[in-house]
């Protein structure tokens, strides 16, 4: 039968199967390309599964937008870290993954051939999601610290835009957005009347006193702005699949409708996990943002011996970098020759929308201290030999 052509052949990719293989082709090689934790959930998310199987009807479809007592642990957890407040105004939706709750999202507020304002790099999954919509990504670069530029933001809108989608911490640069540059964006989209997606998975990775903010709490932004979470990174849940929204109520209706369609409800034991998994003891969070920053000290350390080589912005939250290699050669040439002559993986920036210049994406939240360590040695010699010859 021939192929047929469907709007799927607009959509890139997705790079991390693609490194997946190149690494498995070379045995030894140390990740530093997927973004994911070491640790595990804490144990009283386990505990928590022992109250789902308690109860036979836990076994049958439940509510959409999740099961009760975990939207009520939620909101607490809003009103505590990130000052939202949810009211009559607002309202949350458990999702399996934040990347379905930013899907949900583009699909509740757009028609085909509508706009989002993406900047640049972006996270290639919101890129892929705008496609798969019929929609366009409007891509708006950021600064040479990679940070918002609001003017460019502003220029970019037209009477297609629906939405403006800001990631901080960001995913793949590190850096954290300061607060008067998410209220500017803030006050953008509520001058145009169209929406702020704010993704905010990783909220609790930030370093060096860097304070994370919430574009949700600012004051009369609940009619526009959309605030996505994840305890995939946090919680160590990243197969467990639960994310959570907070949308303006005008929203529930249709983003209801598409949740009912793909997923119908989040998957309940993991709801369950979740719950047992926001009852954890500050230490659980604190200890291991601890080490990773640790970690985050060692990587920045090593990469500094690459001066010259590299452009690196020491970000101040996640767990990444994103290097500027000085060379002609293409990104994933050189991840690829990485691989498999130095037996280290990174990502390339060509995924993240930079395909005129040489970027590699590091990711150093899955690596134990030793690990890490011989990881970005292989990188750094790596890239010495490789860009010097």
């Amino acid at each position: 039968m021939e192929s047929l052509t469907s709007r799927m052949q607009a959509v890139q990719s997705p790079i991390i199967p693609v490194v997946g293989e190149l690494i498995k082709n070379s045995p030894g090689t140390i990740s530093l390309g997927q973004g994911v934790v070491s640790y595990n959930p804490p144990p009283e998310a386990i505990e928590f599964l022992a109250k789902f199987l308690a109860e036979p009807t836990n076994n049958l479809y439940k509510a959409v937008e999740g099961i009760p007592p975990l939207l009520t642990a939620l909101a607490g957890k809003l009103q505590s870290f990130n000052g939202i407040e949810i009211n009559g105004e607002n309202c949350i939706i458990v999702t399996a993954g934040s990347n379905m709750g930013f899907m949900n999202a583009i699909l509740a507020i757009t028609n085909p051939g509508d706009e989002i304002i993406l900047n640049t790099p972006y996270y290639f999954n919101h890129e892929m999601a705008i496609a798969m919509a019929g929609c366009r990504a409007v891509l708006v670069a950021t600064d040479e610290n990679y940070q918002l530029r609001q003017e460019a933001i502003a220029q970019a809108i037209t009477p297609k835009t629906r939405a403006v989608v800001t990631i901080s911490p960001n995913n793949p640069t590190g850096v954290v957005y300061s607060e008067a540059a998410l209220r500017q964006v803030n006050q953008i989209c509520a001058t145009h009347r169209i929406y702020h997606i704010s993704d905010e998975a990783y909220e609790y990775f930030t370093y060096n006193g860097v304070k994370h903010i919430s574009p949700g709490a600012f004051s009369n932004s609940s009619d526009y702005t959309i605030s996505l979470y994840s305890l995939s990174k946090a919680y160590g849940f990243a197969s467990w699949r639960i994310g959570y929204m907070v949308i303006p109520k005008h929203l529930l209706v249709a983003v209801k409708k598409v949740q009912d369609t793909i997923l119908i409800c989040p998957p309940v034991i993991s709801q369950y996990a979740a719950l047992g998994a926001l009852q954890a003891k500050e230490e659980y969070l604190k200890s291991h943002i601890e080490a990773i920053a640790q970690v985050r000290q060692l990587v920045l350390d090593s990469l500094n011996r690459l001066q010259g080589l590299c452009s690196i912005i020491p970000a101040n939250g996640a767990f990444y970098f994103f290097l500027k290699v000085h060379t002609q050669m293409e990104a994933f040439e050189l991840v690829k020759r990485l691989i498999q002559e130095h037996k280290v993986a990174v990502i390339p920036g060509t995924t993240f929308g930079i395909d005129d210049r040489c970027y590699l994406r590091v990711a150093y939240g899955a690596l134990q201290k030793e690990t890490a360590k011989e990881g970005i040695e292989r990188l750094v010699q790596g890239l010495e030999t490789i860009v010097n010859n």
